[in-house]
């Protein structure tokens, strides 16, 4: 157990480790202080948002909604990597939880996971979370199927890591919230252990202020020239339909309804117009794609 860090050091401890942060305006001082204690602390909490998108899911954590005002974590962690700082103090991120959870973390004493929580937000032995952790929620729908990027899960890892080394904690300091209550069911996408085996690894090494390399955007694909007779056979193809949205977005597209997948007339006249735009005229300015005016279109590759 320990004193919670000042918003100053708790910055200053992300940042140690490398972390890449935004601070929200007035996070410092934005908190839940006066509905209960704020400390001593245990440990981190790991949540997803179930939402999508960060500027949305930073301001609902911020200011929470009716029923549960904000903030509702200390930091929400983006797919990209970054963390926004949206809370200073006590936070309504973690609810009521089991004490024999609490104990366990305290203590680190556990294996692979700490006991199974039987206590939840409300029921009789449950305990304050929101005193005890701090929250970090990350930017996933919770479905199982949205992805847990690298930079992202890199980031959850660097954050727990800081305050577990801030605090002199280690790596069993960090829990899902799903391994708090018993109604919950975050983070899920990727399994708590392994998340405490990187942390505890990153504890081990000196910290790094290094953020990592953004990633680069894999480069953008096109699709090769079909060939003249494909057009001249009137196919049906979703190549057509990203040709046709490519000719509008250039401020060629000669459609009434569409595009489509089935080469139109209206297709041809949109290339027409297309080729125009690229200084053809005369018969290499007839509205059948030739392999110069497609390569110039760049069509987004589709299979």
């Amino acid at each position: 157990m320990a004193t919670p860090l000042t918003p100053d050091r708790l910055l200053a401890a992300l940042r140690a480790e490398g972390v890449r942060v935004v601070e929200h305006d007035g996070w410092r001082t934005h908190h839940r202080n006066h509905a209960g204690a704020w400390g001593p602390v245990s440990g981190v909490m790991i949540h997803h948002t179930v939402s999508s998108g960060t500027a949305s899911s930073v301001e609902l954590c911020y200011r929470g909604y009716a029923g549960l005002p904000g903030p509702l974590c200390h930091g929400v962690i983006a797919k990209d990597g970054t963390v926004h700082l949206v809370g200073g103090g006590r936070a309504n991120h973690a609810g009521g939880g089991d004490p024999s959870v609490l104990r366990a973390v305290v203590s680190e004493t556990y294996a692979d996971r700490p006991p199974a929580p039987r206590e939840h937000q409300g029921s009789p032995g449950a305990v304050d979370g929101n005193a005890r952790f701090y929250g970090f929620e990350c930017v996933n729908l919770g479905d199982g199927a949205d992805p847990w990027p690298a930079a992202q899960l890199d980031a959850i890892e660097r954050a727990s890591a800081a305050l577990c080394r801030a605090h002199g904690w280690g790596a069993r300091s960090v829990i899902g919230h799903l391994e708090w209550s018993d109604w919950k069911s975050d983070p899920r996408g990727f399994a708590m252990p392994g998340l405490r085996d990187r942390v505890d690894k990153r504890l081990g090494a000196a910290a790094d202020p290094r953020p990592p390399a953004p990633q680069q955007p894999a480069p953008p694909r096109y699709h090769p020239f079909p060939g003249a007779s494909f057009f001249r056979g009137s196919p049906s193809s979703p190549v057509v339909t990203a040709m046709g949205r490519r000719l509008i977005a250039e401020g060629c597209g000669r459609y009434r309804v569409g595009p489509g997948p089935r080469w139109t007339e209206a297709d041809r006249a949109s290339y027409a117009a297309w080729q125009h735009k690229l200084g053809f005229r005369g018969s290499d300015a007839d509205g059948w794609p030739g392999a110069a005016s497609w390569n110039a279109l760049k069509v987004p590759y589709t299979k």
